[in-house]
C-alpha cells in the first residue's frame, strides 16, 4: 500500500512523498524502511528523531526525519493503519468435510467452517461468520453476521451471539455458573443451570475466558465490551457497554458492571452488587461493595485511588512508625510513673 493511499484510509495529511510503499506497522525503535510508525505519548517523543521508519503517525505538531502522516488522534489511527496492513486472514471459507453439521442447523451465506468444527442441532450461524477448528456451537445456539470464532472455542446450547462478535482461542460461553443448594446432611446438590448466555455487537472476548451461564434470567455482555484473556465471568453478571476488562479479572455471580467501566488486571468483584458507569479499578483492586459512578479505585477493600496511593507510601514505614509508637508509649509509661499515675505535672 502507497503512503498516498494509506493516508486517504486514515483521513490524514501526509507530508511527504505519496508513493513510498509500506507493509506493516511497527514500534519507533524496531521500525525500518517499509515500515509506519506512530507516536501517541509525549514520553517517547525523544525517540522520533532516530526513527528509521518509512513514515510516522503523529498529533498537529512535531517534526520526524520521515514522512509524517498527521491525524487528531494518532492512537486511533496506528489501529486502523495496523487493520489496513494486517496480513491476509488464514480463517476457513466454505465447510471443511471433517466438520459435523447437524441437519438442521442453519448456515448463513459465505459463512466458513474450519476442520472437526461441530454446530449442533438447531444451531444458526449468521452470513459471512467464522468457525475455525475444533469449535463447538451448542444446540440451538444463535450466532449473528461478521463473527470470527476461533479454534477450541464452545459456545453452548441456546446461547447467543449479536454481529461482529471475535471469540478468541479456548473461550467458553455458557459453561454451568457455579450453583448449588446445601443438603441437610452438608452435601451439595447441584442447581440446573439452564439459562443463556448474551453477547451483543461488537463484544470481543479474549483466549480462555468463561462466562457462564445462570439458572434463572440470563449473563449478558452488552455491546462494544472488551474482555481480555483469562478472565471469569460469573452467572447472571451484566457486563456494560464499552467496558473494558483487563486479564484475570473475576466478577462473582449476578453482579452488575456499568458502562464504560475499566478494570485493570487481576481486580476481583463480589456478588450481587452494583459498579456504575465509567468506575475505574487499577490492577489488582478488590470490590466488595457497590460503587458510585464515576470512582477511581485501588487497593483491597477499595477506596479512592488518591487516598490508597497516599496509604501504600506508609506502608513501607510501617516498622520505622511502629518503633516511634513504642517508644512514645515507653515515655508517656515513664512520665505517667514519675507524676503519680499521670503524665500530667503536678502543679
Amino acid at each position: 500500500m502507497t503512503l498516498q493511499e494509506l493516508a486517504e484510509r486514515l483521513g490524514a495529511r501526509l507530508d511527504g512523498a505519496g508513493d513510498v510503499v509500506v507493509h506493516r506497522v511497527a514500534g519507533l525503535e524496531a521500525a525500518g524502511p517499509g515500515d509506519v510508525t506512530f507516536l501517541a505519548s509525549a514520553a517517547y517523543a525523544d525517540r522520533v528523531a532516530a526513527t528509521r521508519a518509512s513514515a510516522i503517525i503523529l498529533g498537529a505538531h512535531g517534526s520526524a526525519p520521515c514522512a509524517v502522516l498527521r491525524v487528531a488522534d494518532p492512537y486511533l489511527a496506528f489501529a486502523r493503519a495496523a487493520a489496513a496492513l494486517a496480513p491476509p486472514s488464514t480463517l476457513p471459507v466454505g465447510v471443511h468435510p471433517s466438520a459435523v453439521i447437524a441437519a438442521d442447523a442453519v448456515l448463513g451465506d459465505g459463512v466458513g467452517i474450519g476442520p472437526l468444527a461441530v454446530v449442533g442441532a438447531g444451531a444458526v450461524i449468521g452470513a459471512r461468520t467464522v468457525i475455525d477448528a475444533h469449535a463447538v456451537i451448542g444446540a440451538g445456539a444463535e450466532i449473528g453476521p461478521d463473527c470470527v470464532v476461533h479454534a477450541h472455542v464452545s459456545v453452548r446450547e441456546r446461547c447467543r451471539l449479536g454481529a461482529r462478535v471475535v471469540l478468541q482461542n479456548g473461550v467458553v460461553i455458557g459453561a454451568d455458573g457455579f450453583g448449588f443448594a446445601r443438603r441437610p446432611d452438608g452435601t451439595h446438590e447441584k442447581i440446573p443451570q439452564t439459562a443463556p448466555v448474551v453477547l451483543e455487537d461488537d463484544v470481543e472476548v479474549g483466549a480462555n475466558t468463561t462466562i457462564d451461564r445462570p439458572a434463572v434470567g440470563e449473563t449478558r455482555i452488552k455491546a462494544g465490551a472488551k474482555i481480555d484473556n483469562l478472565v471469569q465471568i460469573a452467572h447472571g453478571v451484566v457486563i456494560g457497554a464499552r467496558t473494558l476488562l483487563a486479564a484475570q479479572v473475576g466478577i462473582a455471580g449476578s453482579t452488575i458492571i456499568g458502562d464504560d467501566v475499566m478494570f485493570g488486571g487481576q481486580v476481583g468483584v463480589a456478588g450481587h452488587i452494583t459498579v456504575g458507569d465509567g468506575v475505574k479499578a487499577t490492577g489488582q483492586t478488590g470490590i466488595t461493595n457497590s460503587l458510585a459512578p464515576g470512582l477511581f479505585v485501588s487497593g483491597l477493600p477499595a477506596i479512592d485511588n488518591r487516598e490508597w496511593r497516599k496509604a501504600s507510601v506508609l506502608v513501607g514505614r510501617l516498622p520505622e512508625l511502629r518503633r516511634q509508637l513504642l517508644q512514645m508509649e515507653r515515655r508517656l509509661a515513664a512520665l505517667e510513673a514519675a507524676h503519680g499515675g499521670s503524665a500530667t505535672p503536678v502543679p
